[in-house]
């Protein structure tokens, strides 16, 4: 079993990673987080392939289960109001609790049904994905608006987190990748060794051993911990995890959401990042080296053609991180350290035109 501490200025909860906890996951949550009654949220997949096999944990309490659709698309206001009416027909109270079971779709939708139900009631990650290991810590949760992503949320952190890495065994090589890209973003961004580490050891995404698994994602976890315990509402160094994300979110939104994954739309954001760095300051971040590796692992970096640069532009500058039509863009320094740079419209266009020049 790994355990990550995370503590900020308002809460204080564990990230455990172990193989096989979902088989006691009712029980550590009946201890850690009591609750009068339990509201279950979880998406058709993992519902599925998992739902009995968790319900069947709880000993004392009982558990109502709302199923949604699996997908971007459950994001939604209509969703978002679905579930709040499911609170109020569960009788739901300040008391209760609200749990996750699914990957960073749910968690980021039923962390804002648990922040805004009651102005705020707990609740409890369970992550089924790779990428979830990201968006499952740190208290980031929101729903979509039809022309924007997360554009609607809150902070809101969980009581716990509890992580099974066997649920990962059956996830599509595409969301390995899209899960991956999350994990290589802390070692730009954080951890130069941990980078090294990542190269050295993964030259494949499905053959990967349980042991750098477990390694890797407690690293990641633990990385992004330390951030989101300086700066828990994104005012300051917490906007480094943007690396990749102002770029990547411009593509998933232009090529339309679930056309692309949320991890592969940011590695290319990631790619380009790096060699915008490099030119920014003028340095070597041996980005030649790291996006050959990155492409030997599946991804493809290049912004897709059918994306012109004004559009993406016209995107980037609807981010939540736009002041006064200059971009609070994440860029590194050195490899484990990254900057945010006011960026200009201009400059990105210049920018983007070369890249796109490259391909």
């Amino acid at each position: 079993m790994m355990k990550v501490h995370v503590q900020t200025e308002h809460k204080s909860y564990d990230v455990i990673i172990e193989q096989g906890i979902l088989n006691q996951a009712g029980s550590i949550i009946e201890k850690v987080a009591p609750a009068s009654r339990y509201m279950l949220i979880v998406d058709e997949q993992v519902a599925t392939h998992y739902l009995q096999t968790f319900l069947q944990t709880f000993t004392h309490t009982a558990v109502h289960v709302s199923i949604v659709p699996s997908g971007e698309q459950s994001k939604s206001f209509a969703q978002y109001e679905d579930l709040l009416n499911d609170c109020f027909n569960y009788q739901l109270d300040r008391s209760s609790v609200i749990i996750a079971f699914g990957g960073g779709v749910i968690g980021d939708l039923a962390g804002f049904v648990a922040g805004t139900y009651m102005r705020g009631i707990s609740f409890v990650q369970v992550p089924t994905t790779l990428l979830a290991h990201d968006s499952s810590v740190g208290g980031k949760v929101a729903i979509n608006l039809e022309k924007g992503k997360n554009m609607v949320g809150l902070f809101h952190q969980p009581e716990l987190v509890l992580y099974d890495p066997q649920l990962l065994k059956t996830l599509p090589e595409k969301e390995w990748r899209s899960g991956f890209a999350e994990i290589v973003k802390m070692g730009f961004i954080a951890d130069h060794d941990f980078l090294v580490w990542l190269e050295e050891e993964i030259d494949s995404l499905a053959s990967i051993s349980d042991e750098v698994l477990e390694r890797m994602i407690e690293r990641a976890i633990a990385l992004k911990a330390r951030i989101v315990q300086q700066d828990e509402q994104e005012l300051g160094i917490r906007g480094i995890l943007n690396f990749g994300h102002t770029l990547g979110h411009a593509i998933e939104a232009e090529l339309g959401y679930g056309k692309v994954t949320h991890g592969e739309a940011v590695m290319v954001g990631m790619a380009f990042a790096l060699k915008f760095s490099e030119r920014y300051h003028s340095i070597d971040l041996a980005s030649d080296r790291y996006v050959a590796w990155i492409q030997s692992l599946g991804y493809t970096v290049e912004i897709p053609t059918s994306l012109g640069v004004e559009d993406l532009i016209s995107r980037m500058m609807k981010d939540k991180k736009a002041r006064h039509g200059t971009l609070h863009y994440v860029l590194l320094n050195a490899l484990g350290k990254a900057t945010i740079e006011p960026i200009t419209a201009e400059e990105l266009v210049a920018e983007l035109t070369v890249e796109k020049g490259d391909h």
